[in-house]
């Protein structure tokens, strides 16, 4: 697979709303590796590792005594990934170029992986979880966020355009191989891989045009909408309603957005 097969593209404006994505998740992100143990002298796989905001805070969690292994097949993510290790000067970080449906990992014995946003992209997703449970040492953790009911990005008062984008994103990735719901699966994935479940929490947002997090749907609506566009899935008449209409949701005080529901485990190898 190539950089344009990357459902929502690797170009400048994806790598900061990732970045602003990153920001907005972290204190979840770190109460959850808290969680599982994720501290100092930890080995850490970082699956599909993107453009590294992830493997910066896990670098310097883990520390000069610990490892991080960022995978990503992405070699334009990669770059900024390991520039901007060096930047920090992080020595304790080793970059994969490698696609998990193609090859394993490579390691063994690794404490933790990390692995958000990549089950749901993946044409096997049985093979990722797999390929994860693999690398791990007994009594390490796998690490996952991913999406299980993307139905519940909605907005009140209710936006027909904006329900019409939503089912769009799903089908547009269900179009390039993925599932946007696949965290409905995890329960039978990871102990077909030979993961033991250790917990499990949902996580949805009800914010308004006021929160700070509304910065993270709203990028996420820009860049998709140009995307579909440039990809071919929409016209440009429809691409403009779906913007128009989210102006109207941000611009009305009434307006109430819940986002995709997101579930975290924590999985570990017996």
């Amino acid at each position: 697979m190539t950089e344009k097969d990357y459902v929502l593209g690797t170009h400048d404006e994806e790598i900061a709303r990732l970045g602003l994505q990153h920001r907005v998740w972290r204190p979840t992100v770190l109460e959850c590796w808290q969680k599982a143990g994720i501290g100092r002298g930890t080995r850490v796989i970082d699956v599909g590792a993107g453009p590294g905001f992830a493997t910066l805070d896990l670098a310097e969690i883990v520390g000069p005594t610990g490892e991080i292994l960022a995978a990503e097949r992405s070699s334009r993510f990669l770059e900024i990934a390991t520039k901007a290790c060096a930047d920090r000067g992080f020595s304790n970080v080793r970059f994969r170029n490698m696609d998990l449906m193609n090859e394993s990992l490579g390691v063994k014995d690794f404490d933790a992986a990390w692995c958000r946003w990549v089950a749901c992209f993946v044409s096997s997703p049985a093979t990722l979880v797999q390929r994860i449970a693999d690398a791990l040492r007994k009594g390490g953790v796998a690490v996952f966020h991913e999406y299980s009911n993307y139905g519940t990005f909605q907005f009140a008062p209710r936006r027909p355009p904006m329900e019409s984008f939503a089912r769009e994103v799903e089908a547009s990735w269900r179009a390039a191989g993925g599932e946007p719901n696949i965290g409905l699966e995890l329960p039978v994935l990871l102990p077909a891989a030979g993961l033991r479940v250790r917990h499990v929490r949902h996580h949805v947002f009800a914010i308004t045009p006021r929160d700070a997090m509304w910065q993270w749907p709203a990028s996420f609506v820009d860049i998709n909408l140009n995307r579909m566009l440039e990809l071919g899935r929409v016209s440009a008449e429809w691409v403009g309603q779906v913007r128009k209409d989210f102006r109207d949701a941000e611009a009305d005080e009434r307006t109430l957005m819940t986002t995709p529901l997101v579930i975290e485990v924590i999985a570990e190898r017996p």
